[in-house]
Order: C-alpha cells, then sequence, then structure tokens
C-alpha cells in the first residue's frame, strides 16, 4: 500500500498553478469568465479556492447556506468521543480573504438556457461555466415511519453538522446497558465504509463509559467495505459488544419500519429490537438540487463524463463529489476532492481556449477502529472501458490486508490525520495555525 503524505496531496494544486502561469495569454483569456458553484464542502470549496488561487481575477461565486462547514467525513471521531465538534467545524473565512464571493444563501434553481442561477431571497446569477456539488439527500421515504421528524429522535447522522450533534448526544445521555442500533442502507451511498467505523466507534466508547451496553448493526447488504478487517476488529476488540447481522438473497435484515416514539426498530424478517439510540440511516440520492435541475437520472444520481465531469445532461455544467455516478469511484471527501481539482484545471483551460489536461482521479478512505489502529482502501482512476461502457477505471488498487501489525496500523492512523489537515487547510484556505489537534480527544 501506498501512503500519501502532505506532498503528495498538495501536488495538484502545484501543477494546476505552474501550468497556468506558465500561459499568460491564457491566464488573461481565463479571468474574463464567471464561475458559479454551487455547495461548499469538499467538492465545492476545493473549485473554488484552486481557481481563485490560480487566477486571481477570475469572478468566482460560491452559493453555500451554512456559514460553517461541519464535515460528515470524520464526524465518527467525534461521535466517538475522540474529537471535538470544533475539530471537525471550519468556516468560508479564508476563502472570502481570498477574493470569493461567498454567498450563504440556498440555490433554487439552475437556468441552463440563461445561464443562471436562482438564489433564495436574492436576485440570480449569471454564469460562464457551472459546477454543482449538492452532496446528498436523504430518501426518507425508504423507511416506514421514518421521516424528517423521527431523524430528530433516531438521527442518520449523515450529514454533518446538527445531525451528528444529534446522535452524540443521545449516546452520552443513554443509560448504561442500552442497545444502540445502526441500520445501514443499501448501495449506492455516501461512505460506504462509514457504518462499521461508527460501530468501532461508539463501542470503543461504551467499553469506556456504558460497559453493559451493546451495538448492532442491521446491514441491508450481503457484503460491504473492508469487511475482512472490520470483522476481524469486531473480533479482537469489540466482542461483545458488537454484533452484525447482514441480509441474505431474501433482504431480510433491512430495516422496513421504525418507531421513534418507542424506540423499536423492526426488519423486513419481522424481528422487532428495542434502541436506545437509533441511528437509522435510509438510502440516499443526489441533492436537492441536482433532482430538481434535470441534473439526475431516474436513480437519484448525477451522470458525468468521466474526463471532465461535466454533466451528461446540462451542458456547460460539471458535478462533482457524493452526488455523481462515477462507476466504482466511492462517494467519499477524497474522491470530491480529487474531482473538484481536475475540474478547475479543465475550467481554466476551456475558459483560455487551451489544451484540457488529462483527467486522472484518485481516492482513499480511511476507517479507524481502535486508538492508534486505522485501516484504508483506495485506488487511481482514469477514463475507459469498463464492462462495454465508457466510465472511470481503477487501477493500483489496495486496501488493508488482516493480521497487519501494530506498528503500521499506527502509521495508518497518523497517515488519516494528516490527511485531514491537509485537506481541510486547503479547501477552506486555511494557516497553519488553525489545524487540526493530533488526535486529541475533545
Amino acid at each position: 500500500m501506498r501512503a500519501i503524505d502532505r506532498r503528495q496531496l498538495g501536488q495538484g494544486l502545484v501543477a494546476l498553478s505552474l501550468g497556468v502561469l506558465a500561459r499568460p495569454r491564457q491566464l488573461r483569456a481565463a479571468a474574463r469568465g464567471r464561475v458559479v458553484i454551487i455547495g461548499g464542502g469538499p467538492g465545492g470549496a476545493t473549485v473554488a479556492v484552486m481557481l481563485k488561487r490560480a487566477v486571481p481575477d477570475l469572478t468566482v461565486t460560491l452559493i453555500e447556506p451554512q456559514s460553517h462547514y461541519t464535515s460528515c467525513f470524520y464526524s465518527n471521531h467525534y461521535i466517538g468521543g475522540f474529537l471535538s465538534f470544533d475539530n471537525i467545524t471550519n468556516t468560508y473565512a479564508g476563502l472570502t480573504a481570498l477574493g470569493i464571493d461567498v454567498v450563504h444563501a440556498r440555490a433554487t434553481a439552475i437556468n441552463a438556457e440563461t445561464r443562471e442561477v436562482k438564489i433564495e431571497g436574492l436576485p440570480p446569477v449569471a454564469y460562464d461555466r457551472l459546477v454543482v456539488a449538492p452532496g446528498i439527500g436523504i430518501k426518507y421515504d425508504s423507511i416506514e415511519g421514518y421521516g424528517e421528524a423521527a431523524s430528530e429522535v433516531m438521527p442518520h447522522a449523515w450529514s454533518g453538522g446538527h445531525q451528528s450533534r444529534l446522535l452524540r448526544e443521545r449516546l452520552v445521555a443513554m443509560e448504561d446497558g442500552g442497545l444502540v442500533v445502526i441500520a445501514a442502507p443499501r448501495n449506492p451511498y455516501r461512505c460506504p465504509p462509514g457504518p462499521y467505523e461508527r460501530a468501532c466507534l461508539i463501542a470503543n466508547y461504551l467499553q469506556r463509559d456504558k460497559p453493559r451496553s451493546k451495538v448492532l448493526i442491521l446491514d441491508a447488504k450481503m457484503a460491504f467495505s473492508k469487511q475482512a478487517v472490520f470483522e476481524e476488529a469486531f473480533a479482537k476488540y469489540y466482542k461483545d459488544v458488537i454484533e452484525l447481522r447482514l441480509t441474505n438473497d431474501l433482504d431480510d435484515m433491512a430495516v422496513a419500519r421504525v418507531d421513534p416514539a418507542t424506540g423499536e426498530v423492526v426488519t423486513k424478517s419481522g424481528e422487532t429490537f428495542k434502541a436506545a439510540v437509533a441511528n437509522i440511516i435510509p438510502e440516499q440520492t443526489a441533492g436537492e438540487i441536482a433532482l430538481t435541475s434535470g441534473l439526475a437520472e431516474a436513480g437519484g444520481w448525477c451522470p458525468i463524463l468521466p474526463e471532465s465531469f461535466r454533466s451528461a445532461k446540462v451542458e456547460d455544467v460539471y458535478v462533482v463529489g457524493d452526488a455523481t455516478i462515477a462507476a466504482d469511484m466511492p462517494k467519499s471527501a477524497f474522491s470530491a476532492n480529487s474531482q473538484a481539482r481536475a475540474v478547475a484545471g479543465h475550467i481554466l483551460a476551456d475558459l483560455a481556449g487551451a489544451e484540457r489536461p488529462a483527467a486522472a482521479y484518485r481516492n482513499t478512505c480511511w476507517s479507524m477502529l481502535a486508538p492508534d489502529d486505522s485501516v484504508k482502501i483506495g485506488a487511481d482512476y482514469a477514463p475507459g472501458d469498463l464492462k462495454g461502457k465508457h466510465a472511470l477505471v481503477p487501477s493500483n488498487s489496495f486496501i488493508s490486508q488482516t493480521g497487519e501489525s501494530a506498528a503500521l496500523r499506527k502509521e495508518t492512523y497518523e497517515e488519516s490525520l494528516a490527511w485531514y489537515r491537509t485537506l481541510t487547510d486547503d479547501i477552506f484556505a486555511k494557516s497553519a495555525s488553525a489545524r487540526l489537534p493530533n488526535g486529541r480527544r475533545g
């Protein structure tokens, strides 16, 4: 497996800047364009920062309703008590300081004919190129009895911020001896290994503070990402705490119904579990603006052209991050950041009339199993033929193995912390003084 260091993570930004600055005429041409970005997560914010750093005179507008971004990635560390809420929360002050026009309002519609984005309570904004990074939407109706009101009692915590805080608060308030039920959804969904990392870190918290409590995972799938190393961790660290119930070809362990008033969680096979804390993670779609603007297909996700992440449905619109259909490339913060870097280079070349850079993407996903014990999975991706279709094809795949040494697992854990610091420093244009403490518990 290849280690990821800060130099590698930043080299895309350096390459882009050098490439643009080596072509002053093209730089001036690109500066005459106007780029609008919807969504201020690791996809949207990355595009905004890279464009503005490469071409300071380029007009870049970021539309994001939240004034603070609390990451869903790394929220399991907060939920398990290893980080504070502030550790995973960022502001957009660094983007504003760069000269990016950050509009804290909700984008309500895209008019592809007039090239305008409608904004709630504000005049529309015109664009030459548009990037849509809306994240996910929750399919509340995929589980009977679940909905937005129910999510206040049985939080999904699959979006950062309020939902993550809710789940943490319910765990802290739970009496010792209670049952924590985690309902994992079918593919595709944001962060495929996320439910199982969450189970580990909640179980670790329970061992420390509520040793008579248990975690039950009800999984709508027959298999899941990094399964071998997670099952090894369940047996090694949490043998008497975590119980995993995978489904079968009858879909028996998928959650069919919940009752927020009683805490009951009912599977399709009819089994009923009384949860003291229920973490119900429903099926997902692309964010609402993608659905209402014609960017998504019937399944709820946005098809893209793998060479550029341009929308396959709407001209001159790029879609990045969790909302996309990107073949085997997972929905992760690393993926979104990688896609955004490529999109920024493509937009600059396109506006300047220059040759577009070759498309290359990467993903790495780390999961914490216990203190100083993390695992990872990842691959490189490039356009090619995949099962007879033009799509993103993985190469150089890697995954942590069972039986790895404690030293290697600690190295992987520290690597994951370095990645988080580097990523958030870059996408929120932060100074080095604002970095995440090295593994300090909140």
